[in-house]
């Protein structure tokens, strides 16, 4: 490939008061000559390398390699939780990319995989787990791969390396596993007691403590491993139960309550067990997954959508019980577990109008980004999100709920409008962040010159201390700094090698440069918006809405309750707010991602031309580019990506798209470009 005309630049006082042109300055890999890094497929497990070498012979490597991305790329982002719609639409895109006669089926916990029309088929089960920082890493390699950034070798090393933590900080280390993990259990119990679930200061230290339990029995029983996880929710409830029924037991205000149920000073004062129970198992409530199921019961996906609900519902249920059984042990011979149930008090009001409601919200918040795993240096935009999405399901409850005491309407509309603004606030900072890609981009990679104002240098500039100062306060990785000192460097090299009266024939670095220079490349993909909604969505979900479902159907009838007395806790007004909310918060996400998607569609018709390529001055415009990826990414969140060989009849296709008649000529600059015909 022929390298453009370079300007004759004799020194760097000249490079730096000339305009760089876009022509100059192609994408980083045009210039700098990478080492040559190879997978090890002997890493592979053996069915995956069995595979492998069957399609590298019939294909050639490169198209063995990409199946393997491609599978593996599912798998972690399974794992990490990521939406099953929104991962579909990743595969697809890297399928349509490299032309990859490859299948798949996601399910809530198997997942299968073809190829060559399924002459090979292989099996996984992925138990799954919070992890927005994985979510976002594995989006931006299939991004950077797609885009022709990395190769496939390149982008394998990298999953590999993720794995094994070469890019987390070591802050996202210390609370990625056990045992710093356990910092979290105790914080979350008591803060979602209080913000949640009707709880005062005695109920947050209780959880507390009911907290550090149970992630010690969580800590314990993965140690252990095998098929000791598998009581790990029973365990959690009872410990749970136990704890928090003595406390109540034996405090004097608990004890005088028990006595005398009528006694409501003594009832107030004693610890509200709801809050507590609740507070606590809030870290192992899947909640999320009722609306994950809604939404793929909505787009079809019907087989995965009701598994997830059902499955969901059963572990709640397990956690509950355990609860139960706890609260019976502490009590046991002294009184029933119900009499200690419903004759404990909680205050709905205790966080109604204070100052310091939105400040424990958001401490609430911390701890649940620190089960999502999200890196702490990125941890601003998931709180935006939180903040703005709670405190409007917050404020549209309170100003309807007087109007609606004999409907759910005003559940219903607080959480459609809360998803809503929760998704249009994700996506308004996804946005922010990519632009900030861009600027970092151009000019650590000199890629693109569109961001070579005076603006973007200023903000180039406070992204460059803001990098460093969360590496020198321990949150940042070192590869932070290591990015920004090759910025000059790569510049002058660059310059170098386009000067002809210049010696210099190539670029290349170090090892340790190279890799940051990977890592340059990848980490300036765009997010993945899913990573910083998700938490959002987990404290908008009802998780303790079905909890509450199973204490009535544990507890079915309120011993205090007068004959005739309507039992607000019955299982059938819990499970209809079960309905109203998880349906509605569903609803709520639907329309945000349509409205978002139709902004961006709207903006690109009016502002943007199919062959718009450049900046016209210092003006921003988004590319076509990049209104495609965003729509493709806004709808995979709630519709099934399409995919041509699903109903060939509904598609105008030509023969290259059936998997029989696809080639790959071994002469081909590009193992994805079909084989040509005549």
């Amino acid at each position: 490939m022929s390298q453009p005309e370079a300007p004759n630049i004799k020194n760097d006082d000249a490079a730096e008061s000339q305009p760089l042109s876009t022509e100059f300055f192609k994408k980083v890999r045009h210039d700098v000559t990478f080492s040559e890094r190879r997978f090890d497929v002997d890493t592979l497990p053996a069915d995956m390398r069995r595979v492998y070498g069957h399609l590298a012979e019939k294909f050639g490597e490169e198209y063995g390699l990409l199946f393997i991305f491609t599978m593996r790329t599912a798998v972690e982002l399974h794992r990490a939780w990521n939406m099953t719609l929104l991962t579909m639409t990743v595969l697809q895109q890297i399928k349509d990319k490299f032309n990859l006669r490859m299948t798949w089926n996601l399910g809530v916990l198997r997942l299968i995989f073809r190829v060559e029309d399924g002459g090979y088929e292989l099996h996984r089960k992925v138990p799954y787990d919070y992890d927005s920082e994985f979510q976002d890493i594995y989006h931006r390699i299939a991004m950077a791969l797609i885009d022709g950034q990395i190769n496939v070798h390149e982008a394998l090393i990298y999953q590999r390396e993720a794995k094994q933590g070469m890019h987390t900080a070591k802050s996202g280390l210390f609370i990625r596993n056990f045992p710093g993990r356990l910092i979290l259990y105790p914080g979350q119990a008591a803060t979602c007691a209080v913000i949640f679930f009707s709880g005062e200061w005695i109920d947050a230290w209780v959880a507390a403590v009911c907290g550090l339990a149970a992630g010690l029995v969580e800590y314990a029983l993965s140690c252990v491993g095998g098929q000791a996880t598998v009581l790990l929710d029973i365990l959690v409830g009872i410990v749970t139960g136990i704890i928090g029924g003595a406390v109540f037991r034996y405090t004097d205000a608990g004890d005088e309550c028990i006595t005398d149920h009528l006694n409501t000073a003594a009832c107030k004062a004693a610890p509200c067990l709801s809050s507590i129970y609740l507070g606590t198992l809030y870290w192992f409530f899947y909640g999320t997954a009722f609306v994950i199921g809604i939404l793929e019961i909505i787009a079809g996906e019907l087989a995965t959508g009701v598994t997830r609900f059902v499955g969901v519902a059963v572990k709640t249920f397990v956690l509950s019980l355990g609860a139960a059984l706890g609260l019976m042990i502490s009590f046991a011979g002294r009184t029933g577990a119900a009499d200690a149930w419903y004759a404990s008090t909680c205050n709905s009001n205790f966080v109604e109008g204070v100052w310091w409601r939105i400040p424990l919200y958001l401490a609430c918040s911390v701890f649940v980004l620190g089960q999502y795993r999200l890196p702490i240096a990125q941890y601003w935009r998931a709180l935006i999100v939180q903040l703005v999405a709670y405190d409007v399901q917050y404020e549209v409850f309170r100003g309807m709920d007087q109007n609606h005491v004999k409907d759910h309407l005003d559940t219903a509309t607080s959480n459609i409008c809360g998803a809503i603004s929760g998704v249009v606030v994700a996506a308004l900072i996804a946005l922010i962040v990519n632009v900030s890609g861009d600027f970092f981009r151009a000019r650590i990679l000199q890629e693109d010159t569109r961001h070579n104002t005076r603006l973007g240098n200023f903000y180039f500039r406070l992204l460059s201390i803001l990098k460093k100062a969360t590496y020198y306060f321990g949150i940042g990785r070192p590869s932070d700094v290591i990015k920004l000192e090759l910025k000059e460097k790569l510049k002058t090299m660059r310059i170098e090698l386009k000067d002809p009266n210049h010696p210099r024939s190539m670029i290349n670095f170090p090892p340790n440069e190279e890799n940051a220079l990977i890592e340059a490349i990848i980490g300036t993909q765009d997010i993945n918006t899913w990573s910083i909604l998700m938490p959002a969505v987990y404290q908008l979900v009802p998780g303790s809405i079905i909890a509450k479902l199973w204490f009535s159907a544990i507890f079915p009838e309120n011993p205090y309750l007068g004959e005739g007395d309507k039992n607000p806790d019955s299982q059938d007004s819990v499970f209809s707010n079960l309905m109203v909310i998880s349906t509605s918060i569903a609803l709520g996400l639907i329309i945000g991602f349509a409205l978002f998607q139709s902004g961006v569609f709207i903006i690109g018709r009016t502002c943007c031309k199919k062959d718009d390529k450049e900046y016209n001055g210092d003006n921003f415009h988004i590319t076509q580019d990049y209104i495609s990826n965003q729509q493709g990414m806004m709808e995979g969140m709630y519709t099934v990506v399409d995919d041509a060989n699903d109903d060939p009849d509904l598609f105008s296709y030509g023969e290259s798209v059936h998997g029989a008649d696809f080639g790959y000529n071994d002469d081909a600059e590009t193992l994805g470009s079909p084989a040509k015909s005549n």
